[in-house]
C-alpha cells in the first residue's frame, strides 16, 4: 500500500471517528464489553494449566512402575488439594461463561445502537446537504447515484463501524490475550508467532488495497442498478406501451451483472486471503509441535503447559480468520466513507448576500445578461435586456431550448454565475439578496409539477410559512379552478395523491401547483408553461384565476399556447438565447415577424 493511500485511509478514518463523539458513553461501555469478552476467553485458556497439572497430575501412573502413588489412593493431603481444584472447575467455567455472555450482550447491543444512530445522523446530514447543493451539481449527477449514497453507501459505513468494530476490538483483545498466555507459560515456544506475524500483516496490507479499490467500483455499479430501476419505474407506462420490456430487462441485466462481477472480485480477494492466513498460521502451529518434541524443550514443559499453549494457538485461529474477513467489510466501509465525505465537501449554494426584505415591490430588470451553463461552449443567454414594472406581466415565447426557462431559473438564482451583466429586483442585485429572502418573494409553477405523497391540502399548503387555515386552502383551490374536481373526490381535500400525484391527472396536478402558488401570495410570479397539461376547457376556466393571481404582482409567463398571453403587458420572443422581438400581442402581430408566424401556426388565418 502506498504512503498516500495509507494517509487517505487515516484521514477518512479519523473523520469517521468524529461521528462517535456524541455517543462516547455508549461506545466506552461497548468497548469495555468487547475487552471483557476477549479477556474471559484468555482467562479460560489460562485456567487449563492448573486444571491439568493440579487436578490430574497426581493421578497419572508412575512412569517407572505403572503403580499409583499413596497420594492417589487417598493417603495424604495432596488428594484433597487435587479434588478441590476439580470441584472448583465447574463453578469457574460457569462463572466465566456467564460473564462472557453479559459482556457479549453489552457490546453487541451497544455497537448496534451506535451504528444505527450514526447511520441515521449521516443519512440526515447527506439528505440535508442535498437540500443546500446548487442546482448545477444535481443536474450533473445521476439520480440513482444520489439515492445510492443515502441508502447503500451509508449501509456500508454501518458495517465498518458496527460489525467490524466488534470483530477488531473483541478478536484483537482475544489474540493479544492468547499471546500473553502463551508467552507467560513458555516464551521459547511462543517466539514462533513473531516469525509468522509480519507475514500475516503483509497479506492483510496487500489485500486491503484491493478491497478498497473494488469496493469503490461496487458503489458505482450499485448506483447504476438504482438509476436503471428508477428510470424504469418512472417511465413504466411508456415501457409498456412501446413494448420495451426486453430492452429494459437487458439494460438492467447489464448493470446487474456488472455489480455481480465486481462483488465476485471482492469475494475472490477475500477467499484467497483467509486460507492464506490460515496456512501461514498452521506453520506456526507445526513449529510449536515440532519444538515440543525436542529434548531440550521437554524438560521445561508440563502436560498443562503444553495443552495451554496448544489450546491458545488453536483459539487464535478463528479470531485471526475473523480479523482477516472483517478487513473486507472495513475497507468497503472506508471506501463508502470516502464517497460520502467527498459529497459532503461539495460546496453548498453560494449565499453571500445580506439584503433582506419582507416584501418587494416587484420591479425586475435584466441588464445585458450573458449566461453559460457549465461545460457548454455556447451562451445560453446572450445580451438579454428587459425590465418589468411592479404589477406588469411579461411573457416569454419561443422554440424549445431557446432560453426561456433559463431566464426563469436565473430569477430564482438556481444558477448565479453570470458571464456578464446583472439582474436586479427593486434595483438591488440578486447577488446581494440572501437566498431565503429572495426565494420567499417568488412563487413558481413549472411544467414539471412535483407533489409529495400526502393529501391534496398538504400539497397546496406545502412549506407555507406560518399557520394556514382550511378556508385559505379552499380559497386558493377555488381560484385555481381545482375545487371543481376536488369536491368530486370521496375525501375532498384530504384525498391522498399518491407518489408524485399518481392518483391525479396531469391537469389536476397542475391546478394543485397553481393553487400552491396562489396561497403563497408572493409578489413575483413565474409561470413556466403552467397550463401546458390542461385541456382547452380547463385552460379557459383557469385563465380567470390566473388573471386574478397576477393582480398587483410582477408575472413572468413562459407560454407555449399564445392564447394565454394575449393580455400580457410585454411579450419577448426568444431565440438561441437572444431577444429577437418585443412588444404587445397586437404590435407583434402587426410586425408579421416570428411571433406572427407562431400565432399563425397555432390559430391559422
Amino acid at each position: 500500500m502506498t504512503t498516500s493511500s495509507q494517509s487517505e485511509v487515516r484521514v477518512v478514518f479519523l473523520r469517521l471517528l468524529t461521528y462517535f463523539v456524541p455517543l462516547k458513553g455508549v461506545l466506552c461501555l461497548s468497548v469495555f464489553g468487547l475487552i471483557l469478552y476477549g479477556l474471559v476467553d484468555a482467562t479460560f485458556i489460562y485456567s487449563i494449566k492448573p486444571f491439568i497439572d493440579q487436578g490430574f497430575a497426581s493421578n497419572i501412573p508412575d512412569s517407572a512402575t505403572g503403580a499409583v502413588s499413596a497420594v492417589d489412593l487417598g493417603m495424604g493431603a495432596g488428594f484433597d488439594s487435587d479434588n478441590d481444584v476439580l470441584r472448583m472447575a465447574p463453578f469457574v467455567v460457569v462463572g466465566l461463561f456467564t460473564l462472557r455472555g453479559l459482556a457479549n450482550f453489552l457490546s453487541t447491543y451497544g455497537i448496534s445502537y451506535i451504528s444505527a444512530r450514526m447511520i441515521m445522523d449521516m443519512r440526515q446530514q447527506v439528505f440535508e446537504h442535498y437540500l443546500r447543493l446548487p442546482v448545477s451539481y444535481i443536474d450533473s449527477e445521476s439520480s440513482g447515484n444520489l439515492i445510492s449514497r443515502v441508502t447503500y453507501d451509508t449501509e456500508q459505513i454501518a458495517r465498518a463501524s458496527g460489525s467490524a468494530l466488534i470483530t477488531i476490538v473483541r478478536d484483537g483483545i482475544t489474540v493479544i490475550g492468547m499471546l500473553g498466555v502463551m508467552f507467560y507459560n513458555s516464551w521459547k515456544l511462543s517466539l514462533c508467532i513473531l516469525i509468522v506475524g509480519p507475514l500475516i500483516g503483509l497479506v492483510i496490507a496487500v489485500v486491503s488495497r484491493k478491497f478498497r479499490k473494488v469496493s469503490k467500483q461496487i458503489q458505482a455499479a450499485m448506483g447504476g442498478v438504482t438509476s436503471v430501476t428508477e428510470q424504469m419505474i418512472k417511465g413504466h407506462k411508456n415501457v409498456l406501451v412501446f413494448g420495451g420490456q426486453d430492452t429494459e430487462s437487458k439494460r438492467f441485466a447489464k448493470v446487474n451483472d456488472d455489480n455481480r462481477s465486481r462483488t465476485m472480485k471482492l469475494a475472490l480477494a477475500q477467499s484467497i486471503s483467509q486460507p492464506l492466513v490460515m496456512v501461514i498460521g498452521s506453520f506456526a502451529l507445526a513449529f510449536v509441535l515440532y519444538a515440543s518434541s525436542l529434548d531440550s524443550m521437554k524438560a521445561d514443559l508440563t502436560a498443562g503447559t503444553f495443552a495451554t499453549i496448544l489450546a491458545a494457538m488453536l483459539a487464535m485461529l478463528q479470531p485471526i480468520k475473523s480479523l482477516t474477513r472483517v478487513n473486507a467489510e472495513f475497507q468497503r466501509g472506508i471506501a463508502a466513507c470516502t464517497t460520502i465525505f467527498e459529497l459532503l465537501d461539495v460546496p453548498a449554494e453560494t449565499d453571500k448576500g445580506s439584503f433582506e426584505t419582507e416584501r418587494v415591490n416587484g420591479h425586475l430588470s435584466f441588464k445585458q445578461v450573458d449566461f453559460r451553463y457549465n461545460n457548454q461552449e455556447g451562451l445560453a443567454l446572450d445580451g438579454v435586456d428587459f425590465s418589468v414594472k411592479p404589477g406588469e406581466t411579461l411573457a416569454l415565447v419561443g422554440r424549445s431550448g431557446s432560453g426561456k426557462s433559463t431566464i426563469a431559473s436565473l430569477i430564482t438564482r438556481f444558477y448565479s454565475d453570470l458571464e456578464s451583466g446583472d439582474i436586479t429586483l427593486d434595483d438591488v442585485s440578486l447577488r446581494d439578496y440572501k437566498l431565503a429572502s429572495l426565494r420567499s418573494q417568488v412563487a413558481l409553477v413549472s411544467q414539471q409539477v412535483t407533489l409529495i405523497n400526502d393529501t391534496i391540502a398538504a400539497n397546496i399548503a406545502y412549506a407555507y410559512p406560518g399557520v394556514v387555515s382550511q378556508e385559505q386552502i379552499e380559497h386558493a383551490a377555488q381560484l385555481a379552478n381545482a375545487m371543481e374536481f376536488i369536491e368530486q373526490l370521496p375525501e375532498g381535500l384530504q384525498t391522498q395523491v399518491g407518489e408524485n400525484g399518481v392518483m391525479l391527472s396531469g391537469g389536476q396536478r397542475q391546478r394543485i401547483a397553481i393553487a400552491r402558488a396562489i396561497l403563497r401570495d408572493a409578489p413575483l410570479l413565474v409561470l413556466d408553461e403552467a397550463t401546458s397539461a390542461l385541456d382547452t376547457e380547463s385552460e379557459k376556466a383557469i385563465q380567470g384565476g390566473l388573471d386574478n393571481l397576477r393582480q398587483n404582482r410582477t408575472s413572468i409567463v413562459i407560454a407555449h399556447r399564445l392564447s394565454t398571453i394575449e393580455n400580457a403587458d410585454q411579450i419577448l420572443v426568444v431565440d438561441q438565447g437572444k431577444i429577437i422581438e418585443r412588444g404587445t400581442h397586437d404590435s407583434l402581430l402587426a410586425k408579421q415577424g416570428v411571433y406572427y408566424n407562431l400565432y399563425q401556426m397555432q390559430f391559422g388565418s
